[in-house]
């Protein structure tokens, strides 16, 4: 047996093949399984979620029985990784998004959902683990270099945030892995980063195991019929090279006959995920690839879209794109390219999506493709590009094609929901030109136009995403409380998207109702997988109230879910600088400047930290490098004043806090340095004036007023200046 020495540490087990890696398994002293094992993560068999889909189907009925609370919190992550459980755990949670139909489809979920989801899961597996007492437990994750996505992001977070201590993970995989651009040890050169990325999460989490390889003979007694049926019913994921190489021995009717069997056997089924992974991947190796290949393949990228799976429908646009082209078959060539430009800049590859749009529009004069693509050529110039590429002039010239396209359609239903919709687009783009009124006309007529011409219950997602849209231009423009009015009745229509409540929140918080705010970014909490942001957001308001220990706790799971949120890094750090924990704000301010070596708050921070530690010359040296980063960065030139002032360096010290002064001349607390500085140096009646101007912004301020006594005394007594200052 193998002992894991190293226990608090989840184990990688690397081998060419799935026997070798096993058997290295079998001999792994490890705690009990937490469920029946290996899950095997190949994609083949489910699809996105394979691995995750297989766990929680084995394990969410007895956590029902023990605590159904834990699996209702976690019903959304639950539903979607494990579609099969719909019908032991009913939605109750659903949205006008995820309601909609596809041909009412209008909004498509972010490109990080599937890391939402992966933090929602992480969170379910702890606390069960914790509340149930069952002990540490074990898990054995087999094939994830063949993994969709979604499992290897779901591992990247498990072995990174569980504690093997609680639930040991085993990943297993095969050994000559690299990724494509950096060289480095990587599992899928198409996977991108993952909260630091799954090749990291490995090398940083996991002690590596190489799987010897076990002996014996390639060869098999079996008959090639036999093998090649027994690769095909393992869907393609078995890897012994005599399953593969009987299969393609025998002819190729055979194998499509064979293929067609095992997709006929998987529809009897009731998992709705064998549609995403093993019937099209039989269906286009059958008999028609062209017709039920490629209507398997088409329900599978709808679906997959639908729910965010944006990797898995890239894979399966790319492949029933290799089955035909613009001239062999040009509607099924466009079945298989309409869901790329969406999802292709859902994952932030928005030149791939401007390809894909080219290529579209040289290839049909079919006017309805052509308002699609000029939609998404807007939609990348405006957004979705990189920044130094928007250009607002393109994108509005496409959003124009798109509108001019749609008010031809003969169709009045369609006529009308097309301008709107295309219009809602250019709402955003006239926003980006700063044109509000004309934004907020846009939309507004546009939600006219679709009560007019719509029946009540028809495109109720997009009746929504404009009465929010309006809500946001109301906002960006100031009015707050019209804004507000428009949320809250957006979320009467959909009160369980949960961004709807964080947005809420954000405006009453600018509206100083914090109360109100808090409430909102908790109801958004209970809504759905956890989002970064919304306990960034409520930190800033706990910390905004003076609830430093509970916006302390906020920020450090933001850390948690995301380690590299540098503003969180930021805050954390400020907090426990005001705290007295300066060695734990100090590794903060390490961990960020890591990220941007140049961030001017950082470094302004670490000058106060060294300042308060009495380190003046490396605390001058932080600051000088804040100032240089962000010139206009108040706090740093006041900062080097007190550095200076501490030094007895006062005209140098009065010339920073000038500049201070200058910057933010609202800053109570910078004046009052100032003032200090010409007591220092005997300016009586410009400290006097500092004094005086503190106390009209900070009236609570005691020691202003005292300052300004002694300033005004001293004038009186015609003093001459006092060169070590102990007032200040």
């Amino acid at each position: 047996m193998i002992e894991n020495k190293a226990a608090d540490q989840h184990i990688w087990l690397t081998g060419e093949r799935q026997a070798h890696r096993l058997a290295a398994h079998a001999e792994l002293t490890l705690p009990p399984p937490l469920v029946p094992g290996p899950l095997n993560a190949h994609r083949h068999l489910r699809g996105p979620y394979t691995a995750a889909g297989a766990l929680l189907t084995a394990l969410v009925p007895a956590v029902l029985t023990t605590h159904p609370e834990l699996v209702t919190r976690h019903e959304i992550e639950i539903l979607t990784a494990a579609p099969a459980l719909t019908g032991t755990v009913p939605p109750t949670l659903t949205t006008l998004t995820s309601l909609a139909v596809p041909d009412e489809r209008t909004r498509f979920y972010s490109g990080v959902r599937t890391l939402r989801i992966a933090h929602g899961l992480a969170e379910f597996l702890k606390s069960y683990l914790r509340e149930s007492g069952i002990g540490v437990r074990s898990v054995f994750v087999d094939d994830l270099h063949r993994a969709d996505r979604t499992d290897q992001e779901l591992l990247a977070v498990l072995v990174r945030r569980i504690d093997p201590r609680l639930l040991t993970i085993v990943v297993g995989s095969a050994t000559e892995i690299e990724d494509a651009e950096s060289g480095q040890p990587q599992l899928d050169s198409t996977l991108r980063p993952a909260a630091g990325g799954l090749p990291a999460a490995l090398l940083n989490h996991c002690r590596r195991i190489e799987a010897a390889p076990t002996g014996g003979p390639e060869d098999s007694p079996a008959s090639d019929a036999e093998l090649a049926r027994a690769y095909v019913w393992s869907d393609g994921t078995a890897d012994e090279p005599a399953l593969r190489a009987g299969y393609l021995r025998v002819a190729e009717a055979e194998r499509q006959l064979l293929h067609d069997q095992r997709a006929d056997e998987l529809l009897d089924r009731t998992d709705p995920a064998l549609a995403w992974g093993p019937i099209p991947f039989h269906r286009i190796r059958g008999r028609q690839p062209l017709v039920d290949g490629a209507r398997a393949l088409n329900h599978a990228l709808n679906e997959c879209m639908m729910l965010g799976f944006y990797d898995a429908t890239i894979e399966m646009c790319e492949y029933g794109r290799s089955l035909v082209s613009w001239g062999s078959d040009p509607d099924l060539r466009w079945l298989f390219t309409t869901k790329l430009p969406t999802s292709l800049s859902a994952i932030g590859r928005g030149e791939d999506a401007l390809r894909i749009c080219k290529e579209g529009q040289a290839n049909t004069a079919k006017p309805l493709i052509h308002r699609q693509l000029a939609y998404a050529t807007s939609m990348l110039y405006i957004r979705h590009l990189e920044p130094d590429q928007h250009d607002v002039e393109k994108a509005l010239g496409w959003i124009n094609v798109a509108i001019a396209i749609a008010s031809l359609f003969e169709d009045h239903k369609e006529r009308e929901f097309g301008v709107v919709f295309n219009q809602n687009g250019r709402a955003l783009i006239e926003m980006r030109r700063g044109r509000a009124d004309a934004a907020l006309e846009l939309v507004t007529s546009g939600m006219a136009r679709l009560d007019a011409f719509l029946e009540p219950g028809e495109h109720l997602l997009h009746r929504s995403v404009l009465l929010y849209n309006r809500g946001q231009v109301l906002a960006g423009m100031g009015r707050l409380d019209e804004a507000l009015a428009d949320y809250r009745a957006v979320i009467e229509l959909d009160p369980h998207y949960p961004e709807y409540h964080l947005d809420v929140g954000n405006l009453l918080h600018r509206l100083g109702r914090d109360d109100e705010a808090l409430a909102e970014y908790e109801m958004a909490m209970r809504l759905g997988p956890p989002i970064p942001e919304l306990y960034y957001n409520r930190a800033d308001v706990l910390a905004g109230i003076g609830k430093l220990e509970e916006a302390l706790q906020d920020f450090s799971y933001v850390l948690e879910l995301q380690p590299d949120h540098l503003d969180a890094l930021l805050n954390r750090a400020g907090i426990l600088a005001d705290l007295g924990a300066s060695e734990v704000a100090d590794r903060d301010i390490e961990a960020g400047l890591g990220i941007a070596p140049d961030n001017a708050h950082l470094l302004c921070l670490r000058g106060r930290l060294r300042l308060e530690a009495g380190e003046l010359a490396e605390a001058r040296a932080a600051l000088d490098a804040a100032a240089e980063a962000d010139p206009k960065l108040a706090s740093a030139w006041a900062l080097r004043g007190a550095v200076e002032f501490a030094g007895h360096d006062f005209e140098r010290a009065l010339a920073d806090l000038d500049t201070a002064t200058m910057l933010d001349p609202g800053d109570a607390a910078i004046l009052f340095n100032r003032g200090s500085v010409h007591q220092a140096l005997g300016r009586w009646e410009a400290a006097a004036a500092d004094f005086a101007r503190v106390s009209e912004l900070d009236p609570v301020d005691a020691d202003a007023p005292a300052q300004h006594a002694i300033c005004l005394a001293r004038m009186a007594e015609g003093a001459v200046p006092r060169l070590t200052p102990s007032d200040a």
